[in-house]
């Protein structure tokens, strides 16, 4: 993403175009009112819809150039703060988190215990986490990630997060662009080169069915 914000920028523009991901987290645990915290937050793109009902807003985005536009976009939201930071040494202290929120940034479970470890220092009582990645076993978008990231067994990424207490809510969230050709420099970025042409060559139009998997736990 630092490479190629403005790539990144098209891709969350094209996700979950009704809001399916923001309505099954607001189910679960709603952050009005309350203190949230992006990990891993990037430009910013989510930062407004949590600020828009949130009491307070903290960013955290480990890259310089990343949260300095994450910065630039939340500049009138007086509630809203942005740090440099890493998932595995949040700066915000002990106990001071209602709802968590990390979207791909504890992408494939295994290998994630030491962010697990500042969300268990961070998070009220009381509050909740969500982490969101790719469904690997379902969707047009899952098959292409299977083929492009074999590594990824699907089986063991759950088995982490169902072990660590982590409950999961498939959301099909889909992707739409505007354009042809965002849909193409976009399925380059997430994609090895072959796997990316692979999928560009079996899949005409703008629109892609996309599941994701919606993990929370309760603290």
């Amino acid at each position: 993403i630092w490479n190629t914000p403005e790539l990144y920028e098209l891709e969350n523009l094209a996700a979950d175009p009704h809001g399916r991901v923001a309505a099954a987290m607001r189910e679960i645990a709603d952050w009005t009112g309350r203190t949230v915290l992006d990990i891993g937050c990037g430009t910013g793109f989510h930062l407004p819809l949590w600020a828009a009902s949130a009491d307070r807003v903290v960013g955290v985005e480990p890259h310089p150039p990343l949260a300095a536009l994450a910065r630039r976009r939340t500049k009138k939201l007086e509630h809203v703060t942005v740090l440099r930071g890493m998932a595995e040494s949040l700066p915000v202290p002990d106990a001071s988190v209602d709802v968590a929120h990390a979207r791909w940034a504890y992408f494939f479970g295994p290998g994630s215990e030491p962010g697990l470890r500042e969300l268990d220092r961070v998070v009220r009582r009381g509050g909740t986490a969500f982490v969101i990645d790719n469904d690997a076993t379902t969707s047009t978008f899952g098959g292409w990630f299977r083929r492009g990231y074999p590594e990824v067994d699907p089986v063991a990424v759950e088995t982490f997060w169902s072990l660590h207490g982590w409950q999961r809510r498939q959301v099909d969230m889909g992707w739409s662009f505007g354009l042809r050709a965002d849909l193409e420099a976009v399925v380059r970025i997430e994609l090895p080169p072959a796997a990316a042409e692979e999928a560009l060559a079996s899949h005409t139009g703008t629109d892609v069915d996309y599941a994701v998997n919606l993990w929370w736990r309760e603290f």
